[in-house]
């Protein structure tokens, strides 16, 4: 079979032949796959600096990939997250992280959603906890993941979505998918507290996802500043970290504002909220998606030319996705 290897963390990917993948146990089950998303996520493990990746990612011959849309040997198309790597022909998914895909659904598409659902409906569902007619800011919503989160975010009953981002063209875009206000973070530091202090002073802001961290967090969370009177509760939650792993916050800035501060990623998610996600949030984001309910831009190309396309960064909130 052909399949996308990595040979040493950070080293070009080559396409290859390599022997199937066999499956080891009664946890695992081979498929045919279909099409395969590439995300940031992918690219730090293969090349080492994601928070999860271990020894065993450096392995020479490492095929690449953590999930994508493949076939049953019956024929059932269905979304799997890989045992074995899935940027290939053949690969072995586990058995209790599959979700059946619905008819209509393009593989593409499907093979896109499911990082950006991950990245966003379990930190809102359940970091945030969002309630109906909550003001959420989504800190970072131009990339791929912010987009489907604003939606996301108004599927589960937002009442306001507030949108930050440095791309002005996909700034404007989520207006139409959601977005009430929108902030650029090309203005001064000045400018940007502003606008989100008179935001929070309108309509208290209630959630924070965050996808940047870095210099704009530190912004956010001094709008949210008290003076010494009662204050607004809001549930700030960190997802990614594409500006910077560390910020300065101030002990007077925590202690003046009612701020819950928390994570939302791999290792914060208890079994059964994981169990949610395959029985629950997926199928029904999928079936969204099926009926032009939940939108995302994409852009596909071919296994062969993997290699090329491995590090390109795609902007305007678009994601790659390999079709096998």
């Amino acid at each position: 079979m052909k399949a996308a290897v990595i040979y040493q963390n950070g080293q070009p990917i080559q396409v290859v032949e390599m022997p199937e993948p066999g499956v080891d146990n009664e946890d695992g089950v081979l498929v045919s796959v279909k099409a395969v998303a590439i995300k940031h996520f992918d690219r730090g493990r293969a090349s080492g600096n994601h928070y999860s990746s271990g020894t065993a990612d450096a392995g020479p011959g490492k095929v690449i990939g953590g999930d994508g849309v493949c076939l049953l040997e019956d024929g059932t198309r269905v979304y799997g997250m890989g045992i074995t790597g899935m940027l290939a022909e053949k690969a072995v998914i586990e058995k209790d992280r599959i979700v059946l895909l619905p008819p209509g659904l393009d593989d593409v598409v499907a093979a896109a959603l499911p990082n950006a659902v991950i990245g966003s409906a379990m930190g809102l569902r359940f970091k945030a906890k969002i309630q109906p007619g909550d003001v959420v800011l989504i800190n970072g919503a131009t990339g791929f993941t912010g987009r489907v989160a604003v939606q996301i975010a108004k599927h589960y009953g937002a009442g306001k979505v507030i949108a930050t981002g440095r791309n002005e063209q996909s700034l404007q875009e989520l207006l139409a998918l959601g977005a009430d206000d929108i902030i650029s973070l090309k203005q001064s530091d000045e400018a940007i507290l502003q606008q989100l202090k008179t935001l929070h002073a309108m309509q208290p802001i209630d959630i924070v996802i965050d996808y940047l961290w870095g210099h704009s967090a530190e912004i956010i969370l001094q709008s949210l500043k008290g003076n010494g009177s009662f204050t607004h509760k809001t549930r700030f939650v960190s997802i990614g970290g594409v500006t910077g792993d560390i910020i300065q916050l101030s002990a007077a800035n925590l202690r003046s504002v009612d701020i819950e501060l928390s994570g939302s990623g791999l290792g914060s998610w208890s079994k059964e909220q994981v169990g949610k996600l395959f029985r629950e949030i997926l199928p029904e984001m999928f079936q969204l998606a099926a009926n032009n309910k939940l939108k995302v831009d994409t852009v596909t190309a071919d296994l062969k030319d993997i290699a090329s396309l491995w590090a390109l960064d795609v902007t305007d909130g678009k994601r790659v996705v390999v079709t096998i």
